[in-house]
């Protein structure tokens, strides 16, 4: 799986997966599916009125018709990425978000120019120049994500592997957990602690030791935990050890 660092505002690097093209096309004919439901009730319902429109107006509600389907898509885009911090139905049901390179937050602008691109990228061509340059440029990016510096990655994690087989347990039956309140976290969360301890030992950097340290005093306040022995790392380590004894 391809992968991409992004400095955030606080200056901390932050490495995500990339979605892969199969999950973006998959996203997007989801999309296309709900829309298409959607499109073809509100034709249904206002069918009577439709076809009194076009007997009463010519050609010209005609052309506006048949170009509906496009414009109510492209609305449908813009609007569920706007109103969902960049996931329309489709990314939340592959669990992808559209995020920018520069780690701010993606804007209405930013937003609008990656709908406004769909044309290029994915009606107009058939998909085919999307696909083209995801699968080719180096951040899986396709024209409206460059002109919008934008990308899509993954928000959740790929769970094939449980927390059990991350650390090696079998030496832990005799282990007496040291802080207990870990049990209030979730399996979601020990896996973003392994994941930052991977982060630094694989990047021992200044970004990745700022970010071990905002994840340790975060922690510690959430658990209310004012003891910590040895390295910041280590009590990582031991939170990870004491979650896997308490609710296995």
């Amino acid at each position: 799986m391809d992968t991409i660092e992004i400095r955030t505002t606080q200056n901390v690097v932050i490495e995500y997966e990339l979605a892969a093209l199969r999950e973006r096309i998959l996203a997007f004919f989801i999309d296309l599916i709900i829309v298409g439901a959607i499109y073809i009730v509100l034709s249904l319902t206002l069918l009577s009125l439709i076809i009194r429109s076009l007997e009463s107006s010519g050609g010209m509600y005609g052309v506006l018709f048949s170009l509906l389907p496009i414009i109510f898509f492209l609305f449908y885009q813009l609007l569920s990425e706007v109103l969902a911090d960049g996931q329309s139905w489709g990314k939340k049901a592959m669990g992808i978000k559209v995020v920018r390179l520069d780690g701010q937050e993606p804007g209405l602008s930013d937003y609008l120019l990656r709908t406004v691109f769909h044309m290029v990228d994915t009606l107009f061509s058939g998909g085919i120049l999307a696909s083209l340059l995801i699968s080719s440029s180096p951040k899986n990016q396709r024209l409206g994500d460059m002109t919008a510096n934008t990308t899509v990655i993954r928000v959740r994690h790929n769970l094939r592997f449980r927390l059990e087989d991350i650390l090696n347990i079998s030496s832990l039956e005799n282990y007496e957990p040291r802080f207990p309140e870990v049990k209030q976290l979730s399996e979601q969360d020990m896996l973003l602690i392994k994941s930052a301890i991977a982060r630094y030992r694989a990047h021992p950097n200044t970004a990745h030791t700022e970010a071990i340290n905002q994840l340790v005093a975060h922690l510690q306040n959430l658990l209310g935990i004012s003891e910590q022995r040895g390295s910041k790392v280590e009590f990582l380590r031991t939170l990870i050890r004491d979650y896997i004894v308490i609710t296995r």
